[in-house]
């Protein structure tokens, strides 16, 4: 299941996508279930919530995943598998400092879906 179009993808970013950007919003889709899977909501016979404002946030927050897997170049999370990464005289490292694990989601993403109630924010300080 995609929880966004191509249409939904270019009114997000103001942008078009790439021309694989159907399956990039399938691959999207499926973080986001990831991160819905206890989420308690109202769907219709497809799986896509009822509720507008939870349908429209479920749609920005996988157009918010597919463009930051663009953005990082990593969109099947195979960073997360690696500390650091070296090519030649280059070296990345994308780890968060709290976990030290590369992200899998995007965090406008993950705020989206905060924001609409999906989520319990669980601040640790």
């Amino acid at each position: 299941m995609t929880y966004a179009t191509a249409d939904d993808y270019t009114e997000y970013t103001g942008k078009p996508g790439p021309d694989d950007i159907d399956r990039r919003l399938t691959r999207a889709s499926e973080r986001i279930d990831e991160l819905l899977s206890n989420a308690i909501y109202e769907t219709d016979a497809e799986g896509f919530p009822v509720e507008p404002h939870l349908a429209d946030a479920v749609r920005r927050a996988t157009c918010a995943q597919a463009a930051w897997t663009l953005a990082v170049g990593d969109e099947f999370g195979t960073a997360s598998a690696f500390k650091d990464v070296s090519m030649g005289s280059v070296r990345l490292a994308r780890v968060d400092t709290k976990t030290g694990e590369a992200p899998r989601y995007a965090q406008d993403a993950v705020s989206i879906l905060l924001k609409a109630g999906f989520l319990i924010a669980v601040m640790t300080w």
